[in-house]
Protein backbone atom coordinates (compact mmCIF):
# COMPACT_ATOMS: atom_id res chain seq x y z
CA UNK A 1 0.00 0.00 0.00
CA UNK A 2 1.26 3.48 -0.87
CA UNK A 3 0.26 5.77 2.00
CA UNK A 4 1.30 8.84 0.00
CA UNK A 5 -1.57 8.24 -2.42
CA UNK A 6 -4.07 8.55 0.44
CA UNK A 7 -2.75 11.63 2.24
CA UNK A 8 -4.59 14.93 2.30
CA UNK A 9 -3.73 17.38 -0.48
CA UNK A 10 -2.08 20.53 0.88
CA UNK A 11 -1.39 23.66 -1.17
CA UNK A 12 1.96 25.38 -0.54
CA UNK A 13 2.24 28.50 -2.64
CA UNK A 14 1.62 27.33 -6.19
CA UNK A 15 2.53 23.70 -5.47
CA UNK A 16 0.44 20.80 -4.16
CA UNK A 17 1.70 17.95 -2.02
CA UNK A 18 -0.03 14.81 -0.77
CA UNK A 19 -2.77 12.78 -2.40
CA UNK A 20 -0.37 11.09 -4.79
CA UNK A 21 1.10 14.34 -6.12
CA UNK A 22 4.81 14.15 -7.04
CA UNK A 23 7.21 14.02 -4.09
CA UNK A 24 8.78 17.47 -3.86
CA UNK A 25 12.39 18.25 -2.95
CA UNK A 26 13.04 20.76 -0.19
CA UNK A 27 16.13 22.41 1.20
CA UNK A 28 16.93 25.08 3.77
CA UNK A 29 19.07 28.16 3.38
CA UNK A 30 22.12 28.53 5.63
CA UNK A 31 22.43 32.27 5.07
CA UNK A 32 21.21 34.91 7.49
CA UNK A 33 17.62 35.46 6.34
CA UNK A 34 18.05 39.15 7.13
CA UNK A 35 20.66 39.24 4.33
CA UNK A 36 18.16 39.44 1.48
CA UNK A 37 20.72 39.53 -1.35
CA UNK A 38 22.72 36.61 0.01
CA UNK A 39 19.63 34.55 0.73
CA UNK A 40 18.11 35.20 -2.70
CA UNK A 41 21.41 34.29 -4.40
CA UNK A 42 21.47 30.95 -2.60
CA UNK A 43 17.80 30.20 -3.29
CA UNK A 44 18.25 30.90 -7.01
CA UNK A 45 21.20 28.48 -7.09
CA UNK A 46 19.02 25.90 -5.34
CA UNK A 47 16.22 26.48 -7.84
CA UNK A 48 18.60 25.86 -10.75
CA UNK A 49 19.69 22.60 -9.11
CA UNK A 50 16.06 21.46 -8.79
CA UNK A 51 14.86 22.63 -5.37
CA UNK A 52 11.07 22.93 -5.27
CA UNK A 53 10.36 24.28 -1.77
CA UNK A 54 12.75 26.35 0.36
CA UNK A 55 12.80 26.90 4.12
CA UNK A 56 14.36 29.93 5.82
CA UNK A 57 14.85 30.48 9.53
CA UNK A 58 12.96 33.41 11.05
CA UNK A 59 14.48 34.21 14.46
CA UNK A 60 13.97 37.99 14.34
CA UNK A 61 11.52 40.66 13.23
CA UNK A 62 14.05 41.76 10.62
CA UNK A 63 14.14 38.21 9.21
CA UNK A 64 10.34 38.13 9.05
CA UNK A 65 10.29 41.41 7.13
CA UNK A 66 12.99 40.10 4.78
CA UNK A 67 10.63 37.34 3.63
CA UNK A 68 8.54 39.89 1.73
CA UNK A 69 11.58 41.06 -0.27
CA UNK A 70 12.95 37.55 -0.78
CA UNK A 71 9.61 36.34 -2.13
CA UNK A 72 9.66 39.00 -4.84
CA UNK A 73 12.87 37.56 -6.29
CA UNK A 74 12.40 33.77 -6.12
CA UNK A 75 10.12 31.31 -7.90
CA UNK A 76 9.42 28.53 -5.39
CA UNK A 77 7.31 28.41 -2.20
CA UNK A 78 8.99 29.68 0.96
CA UNK A 79 8.56 28.06 4.38
CA UNK A 80 9.34 30.02 7.53
CA UNK A 81 11.14 28.02 10.23
CA UNK A 82 10.02 29.13 13.68
CA UNK A 83 11.31 28.23 17.13
CA UNK A 84 10.15 29.51 20.53
CA UNK A 85 8.65 32.87 19.51
CA UNK A 86 5.05 32.68 18.28
CA UNK A 87 5.23 36.34 17.26
CA UNK A 88 7.79 35.40 14.59
CA UNK A 89 5.35 32.85 13.15
CA UNK A 90 2.66 35.52 12.86
CA UNK A 91 5.09 38.07 11.41
CA UNK A 92 6.35 35.55 8.85
CA UNK A 93 2.82 34.83 7.66
CA UNK A 94 2.01 38.52 7.48
CA UNK A 95 5.07 38.99 5.28
CA UNK A 96 4.08 36.30 2.80
CA UNK A 97 5.42 32.94 4.00
CA UNK A 98 3.73 30.13 2.07
CA UNK A 99 3.96 27.74 5.01
CA UNK A 100 5.30 27.84 8.55
CA UNK A 101 7.17 25.14 10.42
CA UNK A 102 6.62 25.07 14.17
CA UNK A 103 6.96 22.70 17.08
CA UNK A 104 3.95 23.69 19.21
CA UNK A 105 5.81 22.26 22.20
CA UNK A 106 8.40 25.04 22.16
CA UNK A 107 6.05 27.84 21.08
CA UNK A 108 4.69 28.14 24.60
CA UNK A 109 1.17 28.24 25.98
CA UNK A 110 -1.96 27.02 24.23
CA UNK A 111 -3.00 30.64 23.81
CA UNK A 112 0.15 31.37 21.82
CA UNK A 113 -0.42 28.37 19.59
CA UNK A 114 -4.02 29.50 19.18
CA UNK A 115 -2.85 32.95 18.05
CA UNK A 116 -0.61 31.35 15.39
CA UNK A 117 -3.37 29.02 14.21
CA UNK A 118 -5.82 31.92 14.00
CA UNK A 119 -3.61 33.81 11.52
CA UNK A 120 -2.86 30.62 9.56
CA UNK A 121 -6.59 29.90 9.24
CA UNK A 122 -7.34 33.47 8.19
CA UNK A 123 -4.69 33.33 5.45
CA UNK A 124 -5.07 29.60 4.67
CA UNK A 125 -1.38 29.00 5.29
CA UNK A 126 -0.34 25.39 6.01
CA UNK A 127 1.41 24.57 9.25
CA UNK A 128 4.13 21.95 9.29
CA UNK A 129 4.19 20.34 12.72
CA UNK A 130 7.81 19.34 13.24
CA UNK A 131 9.06 17.08 16.02
CA UNK A 132 12.70 16.00 16.31
CA UNK A 133 14.08 13.29 18.57
CA UNK A 134 16.10 15.96 20.37
CA UNK A 135 12.98 17.90 21.32
CA UNK A 136 11.07 15.04 22.95
CA UNK A 137 9.27 16.12 26.12
CA UNK A 138 10.42 14.86 29.54
CA UNK A 139 7.18 12.92 30.32
CA UNK A 140 7.57 10.96 27.06
CA UNK A 141 11.25 10.31 27.76
CA UNK A 142 10.23 8.90 31.14
CA UNK A 143 7.30 6.95 29.71
CA UNK A 144 9.36 5.20 27.06
CA UNK A 145 12.70 5.10 28.85
CA UNK A 146 14.45 7.51 26.52
CA UNK A 147 14.10 8.59 22.90
CA UNK A 148 12.10 5.96 21.00
CA UNK A 149 10.12 5.84 17.76
CA UNK A 150 6.94 5.37 19.81
CA UNK A 151 7.69 8.51 21.81
CA UNK A 152 8.43 10.57 18.71
CA UNK A 153 5.13 9.52 17.12
CA UNK A 154 3.12 10.18 20.28
CA UNK A 155 4.68 13.63 20.60
CA UNK A 156 3.85 14.50 16.99
CA UNK A 157 0.26 13.28 17.25
CA UNK A 158 -0.23 15.21 20.49
CA UNK A 159 0.79 18.43 18.68
CA UNK A 160 -1.41 17.63 15.70
CA UNK A 161 -4.42 16.97 17.94
CA UNK A 162 -3.80 20.28 19.72
CA UNK A 163 -4.08 22.17 16.42
CA UNK A 164 -7.04 20.08 15.27
CA UNK A 165 -8.80 20.94 18.53
CA UNK A 166 -8.30 24.58 17.61
CA UNK A 167 -10.27 23.91 14.42
CA UNK A 168 -7.48 23.74 11.86
CA UNK A 169 -6.39 20.82 9.69
CA UNK A 170 -4.27 22.39 6.94
CA UNK A 171 -1.27 20.47 8.24
CA UNK A 172 1.93 18.70 7.25
CA UNK A 173 3.86 16.51 9.70
CA UNK A 174 7.56 15.85 10.05
CA UNK A 175 9.19 13.49 12.55
CA UNK A 176 12.95 13.36 12.36
CA UNK A 177 15.82 11.62 14.07
CA UNK A 178 19.53 11.34 13.40
CA UNK A 179 19.18 7.62 14.15
CA UNK A 180 18.31 6.09 10.78
CA UNK A 181 16.57 2.94 11.97
CA UNK A 182 14.61 4.82 14.65
CA UNK A 183 13.48 7.31 12.02
CA UNK A 184 12.34 4.53 9.68
CA UNK A 185 10.44 2.81 12.50
CA UNK A 186 8.77 6.05 13.55
CA UNK A 187 7.47 6.66 10.03
CA UNK A 188 6.14 3.12 9.83
CA UNK A 189 4.27 3.70 13.10
CA UNK A 190 2.90 7.06 12.01
CA UNK A 191 1.76 6.09 8.49
CA UNK A 192 -1.93 5.30 8.48
CA UNK A 193 -2.57 7.00 11.83
CA UNK A 194 -2.92 10.42 10.27
CA UNK A 195 -4.29 11.75 6.96
CA UNK A 196 -1.70 14.50 6.64
CA UNK A 197 1.21 14.62 4.18
CA UNK A 198 4.57 13.68 5.68
CA UNK A 199 7.81 15.58 5.15
CA UNK A 200 10.67 13.10 5.43
CA UNK A 201 14.32 13.54 6.30
CA UNK A 202 17.15 12.22 8.45
CA UNK A 203 18.06 15.18 10.67
CA UNK A 204 21.64 16.11 11.55
CA UNK A 205 22.87 13.39 9.19
CA UNK A 206 26.37 14.86 8.94
CA UNK A 207 28.82 15.92 6.27
CA UNK A 208 28.34 15.34 2.55
CA UNK A 209 29.95 11.90 2.78
CA UNK A 210 28.26 10.47 5.88
CA UNK A 211 25.06 12.47 5.38
CA UNK A 212 24.57 11.14 1.87
CA UNK A 213 24.91 7.54 3.06
CA UNK A 214 22.53 8.00 6.02
CA UNK A 215 20.01 9.92 3.94
CA UNK A 216 20.09 7.46 1.05
CA UNK A 217 19.52 4.54 3.40
CA UNK A 218 16.90 6.21 5.60
CA UNK A 219 14.96 7.99 2.89
CA UNK A 220 15.26 4.97 0.63
CA UNK A 221 13.66 2.68 3.21
CA UNK A 222 10.92 5.14 4.11
CA UNK A 223 10.04 6.12 0.54
CA UNK A 224 10.10 2.52 -0.68
CA UNK A 225 7.38 1.74 1.89
CA UNK A 226 5.07 4.23 0.17
CA UNK A 227 5.62 6.88 2.86
CA UNK A 228 6.62 10.49 2.28
CA UNK A 229 5.24 13.43 0.30
CA UNK A 230 8.21 15.82 0.46
CA UNK A 231 11.85 15.15 1.30
CA UNK A 232 14.95 16.96 2.47
CA UNK A 233 18.49 15.61 2.56
CA UNK A 234 20.14 17.40 5.50
CA UNK A 235 23.87 17.90 4.93
CA UNK A 236 26.58 19.93 6.62
CA UNK A 237 27.73 21.69 3.48
CA UNK A 238 26.48 23.59 0.45
CA UNK A 239 22.71 22.98 0.35
CA UNK A 240 22.92 22.53 -3.43
CA UNK A 241 24.47 19.13 -2.67
CA UNK A 242 21.22 18.24 -0.88
CA UNK A 243 19.26 18.73 -4.08
CA UNK A 244 21.54 16.56 -6.21
CA UNK A 245 21.32 13.75 -3.66
CA UNK A 246 17.54 14.03 -3.27
CA UNK A 247 17.04 13.86 -7.04
CA UNK A 248 19.26 10.81 -7.29
CA UNK A 249 17.41 9.06 -4.46
CA UNK A 250 14.04 9.66 -6.13
CA UNK A 251 15.30 8.54 -9.55
CA UNK A 252 16.97 5.44 -8.12
CA UNK A 253 13.68 4.45 -6.46
CA UNK A 254 11.88 5.17 -9.76
CA UNK A 255 9.75 7.77 -8.02
CA UNK A 256 10.81 10.46 -10.46
CA UNK A 257 11.60 10.60 -14.14
CA UNK A 258 13.69 13.13 -15.98
CA UNK A 259 17.28 14.21 -15.75
CA UNK A 260 20.28 12.36 -17.10
CA UNK A 261 21.46 9.35 -15.11
CA UNK A 262 25.21 8.79 -15.21
CA UNK A 263 26.60 5.28 -14.73
CA UNK A 264 30.33 4.63 -14.58
CA UNK A 265 32.58 1.67 -13.94
CA UNK A 266 34.72 1.46 -10.78
CA UNK A 267 38.01 1.34 -12.81
CA UNK A 268 40.53 -1.49 -12.87
CA UNK A 269 44.04 -2.17 -14.11
CA UNK A 270 42.85 -2.00 -17.74
CA UNK A 271 41.88 1.65 -17.39
CA UNK A 272 44.08 3.81 -19.64
CA UNK A 273 42.46 7.22 -19.12
CA UNK A 274 41.65 9.47 -16.18
CA UNK A 275 38.24 7.86 -15.72
CA UNK A 276 37.57 9.36 -12.29
CA UNK A 277 38.20 12.87 -13.61
CA UNK A 278 36.18 12.20 -16.77
CA UNK A 279 33.20 10.73 -14.90
CA UNK A 280 33.15 13.74 -12.56
CA UNK A 281 33.21 16.14 -15.51
CA UNK A 282 30.45 14.21 -17.26
CA UNK A 283 28.28 14.36 -14.15
CA UNK A 284 28.78 18.14 -14.01
CA UNK A 285 28.14 18.48 -17.75
CA UNK A 286 24.80 16.66 -17.80
CA UNK A 287 23.33 18.42 -14.77
CA UNK A 288 21.69 21.14 -16.87
CA UNK A 289 20.26 18.93 -19.65
CA UNK A 290 16.48 18.25 -19.39
CA UNK A 291 16.88 14.82 -21.01
CA UNK A 292 15.54 11.58 -19.60
CA UNK A 293 18.40 9.33 -20.72
CA UNK A 294 21.25 7.24 -19.33
CA UNK A 295 24.91 8.13 -19.99
CA UNK A 296 27.67 5.58 -19.41
CA UNK A 297 31.33 6.35 -18.69
CA UNK A 298 33.48 3.22 -19.07
CA UNK A 299 37.16 2.78 -18.42
CA UNK A 300 38.29 0.52 -21.26
CA UNK A 301 37.39 -0.57 -24.79
CA UNK A 302 37.41 -4.26 -23.84
CA UNK A 303 34.04 -4.32 -22.07
CA UNK A 304 32.96 -0.71 -22.57
CA UNK A 305 30.63 -1.13 -25.56
CA UNK A 306 28.94 -4.17 -24.06
CA UNK A 307 28.58 -2.74 -20.57
CA UNK A 308 27.26 0.52 -22.00
CA UNK A 309 24.63 -1.25 -24.13
CA UNK A 310 21.82 -0.38 -21.72
CA UNK A 311 22.82 3.27 -21.78
CA UNK A 312 21.54 5.66 -24.42
CA UNK A 313 24.98 7.10 -25.02
CA UNK A 314 28.40 6.57 -23.52
CA UNK A 315 32.15 6.88 -23.74
CA UNK A 316 34.76 4.19 -23.20
CA UNK A 317 38.43 4.95 -22.68
CA UNK A 318 41.43 3.56 -24.56
CA UNK A 319 45.10 4.49 -24.82
CA UNK A 320 45.02 8.28 -25.27
CA UNK A 321 41.70 7.94 -27.06
CA UNK A 322 38.18 6.71 -26.46
CA UNK A 323 35.06 5.46 -28.13
CA UNK A 324 31.79 7.31 -28.45
CA UNK A 325 28.99 4.74 -28.13
CA UNK A 326 25.25 4.92 -28.73
CA UNK A 327 23.06 2.06 -27.48
CA UNK A 328 26.01 -0.33 -27.60
CA UNK A 329 27.07 0.64 -31.13
CA UNK A 330 30.39 2.43 -31.67
CA UNK A 331 29.89 5.79 -33.37
CA UNK A 332 33.55 6.82 -33.68
CA UNK A 333 36.95 7.02 -32.05
CA UNK A 334 37.83 10.30 -30.35
CA UNK A 335 41.14 11.57 -28.89
CA UNK A 336 41.03 11.48 -25.07
CA UNK A 337 41.24 15.27 -24.79
CA UNK A 338 38.14 15.62 -26.98
CA UNK A 339 35.91 12.95 -25.39
CA UNK A 340 33.98 15.35 -23.18
CA UNK A 341 33.34 17.79 -26.03
CA UNK A 342 32.26 14.95 -28.30
CA UNK A 343 29.75 13.80 -25.69
CA UNK A 344 28.50 17.37 -25.24
CA UNK A 345 28.00 17.71 -28.99
CA UNK A 346 25.89 14.55 -29.03
CA UNK A 347 23.77 15.77 -26.10
CA UNK A 348 23.30 19.20 -27.69
CA UNK A 349 21.74 17.54 -30.74
CA UNK A 350 20.08 14.64 -28.97
CA UNK A 351 17.07 13.05 -30.58
CA UNK A 352 15.73 9.79 -29.20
Amino acid sequence: MSYRDETKVVQIGDRKIGGGNPILIQSMTNTKTEDVAGTVEQILRLERAGCEIIRCTVPTEEAAKAIKEIKKQIHIPLVADIHFDHKMAIAAMENGADKIRINPGNIGSRERVKAVVSVARERQIPIRVGVNSGSLEKPLLEKYGGVTPEGIVESALDKVHMIEDLGYDNLVISIKSSNVMACVKAHELLAGKTPYPLHVGITESGTVRSGNVKSALGLGMILSRGIGDTIRVSLTGDPVEEIYTAKLILRTLELRKGGIEVVSCPTCGRTQIDLIGLATKVEQLVADYPLDIKVAVMGCVVNGPGEAREADIGVAGGIKEGLLIRKGEILRKVPEAELLNALKEELDHWEA
